[in-house]
């Protein structure tokens, strides 16, 4: 199976297709970064880890992914947002920058090749604006400019909507010099306070769709290949980027459109003005970040997903059943001596049926069930429990599926860590949250390792028992005394 069977769903034609790059080998992928007023929110990050794990995973195919992500960081919510903080509105975003940083760093997120922003992209914005102009589906009104939508037949093709419906249902607001209800600001006189640029309309600022078409022309190209964000950008931003693209710059836009569902909160979907919004970095608080990447990745990226305290646990007690296989298969790869030889069956069958899964419009949580089928695998030659008898066969075996896990971690940022590591980050958070006495457990594991080496074993097992009363629950392996959190 090559690279030409990967199909993704694309928005604007409601079907999967093939993916065709515009140059074979290559691809360009823009996607919809943060508006960076705020801290950013678990909506948010599922959809930057939906699309992280899409670039990984073409990267994974063999393409040269050229990958964008841009930063709002000229919009109405960042000036609002700093009349209430007394900052500038660049000093607040580029503040803002830099905590989204470290949080996408903190979800493992790859940083993309250019992470553009729209204070850097004026000069691009405003000739995008000039051609618009230029071409009649855009005018100049008291310094503001405007798309002008009933200039531009093919408006509403991405969304699908009814444009005498939206006729109806729009009003022009206060302080808008539009002609019409659903004419769209490309650009925006200046007010007082407000960050402004030099202009042929005079001194103002961008709107806000009209940046993502000047970002992506410039880093990725006036036709690009893949163009993501959240399903909640589809009408009016992508809409209106797509509208104003293609009148501009006379060619097709994007050739395929991509976006990710929504993230309900105890059974609501995720809303700023319901109120029920979870930061990033307090769902941080709560779980270890790789075993978070895990809870998004486990529904298709299109699907909505349902975000709980119990989805979280069970997130996490699942990577920690993967980091347990792990470290228990590397411990009896490192003593055994199996050498060169025959395998039983075909270990990599798995990254046949891994492929396949992702080859399908990106299905991740296929692909983990093809993990979860490997892992039960890895468990029971682990233990001594598999159909293969020959000890040397079942070591090779083993040694062949762990290889498997290693060349697909890279593909969904998961299982790049140390299982050791992982795992006592993970033990030691949980002694942290549930106030267990760290002090009295680590005397009892030395009183015990002690007992075991002058083979005390009666002392032994009542000092086990010790440990379970302060919930600290120990397994003997070949590499020592290792230990749990109970429950």
């Amino acid at each position: 199976m090559g690279v030409e069977s990967v199909r993704i769903f694309n928005t604007v034609t409601g079907q999967k297709e093939p993916l065709a790059p515009l140059v074979p080998g290559q691809l360009g992928v823009y996607v919809c970064g943060p508006t960076v007023y705020s801290y950013v929110h678990i909506g948010n990050a599922r959809t930057f880890t939906s699309f992280d794990v899409v670039v990984r995973y073409l990267r994974y195919r063999g393409f040269q992914v050229r990958y964008v992500r841009n930063y709002t960081d000229v919009d109405d919510k960042i000036i609002n947002a700093a009349k209430e903080t007394g900052e500038s509105a660049l000093e607040l975003a580029a503040r803002f920058v830099r905590e989204f940083e470290a949080d996408a760093k903190a979800l493992r997120l790859l940083a993309p090749d250019v992470s553009p922003k729209v204070s850097e992209t004026i000069p691009e914005i405003i000739a995008l604006v000039e051609q618009l102009v230029a071409k009649g589906v855009a005018y100049e009104s008291q310094g503001d400019v405007y798309f002008q939508v009933s200039r531009w037949p093919e408006y509403a093709k991405l969304s699908k909507r009814n444009l005498e419906e939206l006729r109806a249902g729009e009003r022009v607001a206060p302080g808008e010099q539009k002609r019409e209800p659903l004419d769209f600001a490309l650009w925006k006189a200046a007010k007082p306070g407000e960050p402004s640029w030099d202009s042929p309309w005079g001194k103002g600022r961008p709107g806000w769709h009209i940046e993502c078409s000047a970002m992506a022309a410039k880093h990725v190209g006036k036709t690009i290949d893949l163009h993501g964000g959240g399903r909640d950008l589809i009408f009016p931003h992508h809409e209106n980027e797509l509208a104003q693209s293609e009148a501009g710059n006379g060619c097709r836009f994007c050739n395929v459109w991509m976006h990710g569902g929504f993230l309900d909160l105890d059974g609501a979907k995720m809303s700023k003005s319901l109120g029920n919004v979870v930061r990033l970095r307090d769902a941080l608080g709560k779980v270890d970040a790789e075993a978070l990447r895990y809870f998004f990745l486990s529904t298709h990226y299109r699907s909505p997903l349902a975000f709980g305290d119990k989805s979280l646990a069970d997130a996490e007690g699942r990577m920690e059943y993967f980091y347990e296989t792990l470290r228990k298969v590397d411990e009896k790869l490192a003593a055994s001596k199996a050498g060169e030889g025959p395998v039983d069956g075909d270990p990599r069958r798995s990254l046949t049926e891994f492929e396949a899964a992702l080859d399908d419009d990106f299905n991740v949580p296929g692909g983990l069930g093809v993990l979860s089928g490997l892992f039960a695998e890895l468990n029971e030659l682990a233990d001594g429990k598999s159909k293969v008898k020959d000890k040397a066969v079942a070591a090779r075996t083993m040694a062949a599926l762990r290889g498997v896990v290693s060349t697909l971690s890279p593909a969904l940022g998961l299982f790049e860590e140390s299982p050791t590591a992982w795992l006592e980050r993970r033990r030691d958070r949980l002694v942290k949250d549930r106030g267990l006495d760290r002090a009295a457990i680590d005397a009892l594991l030395a009183e015990r390792a002690a007992a075991r080496t002058a083979k005390q074993w009666a002392e032994s097992d009542r000092l086990r028992d010790a440990l379970k009363a302060l919930g600290a629950e120990v397994k003997d392996t070949p590499a020592g005394q290792q230990w749990r959190v109970v429950g």
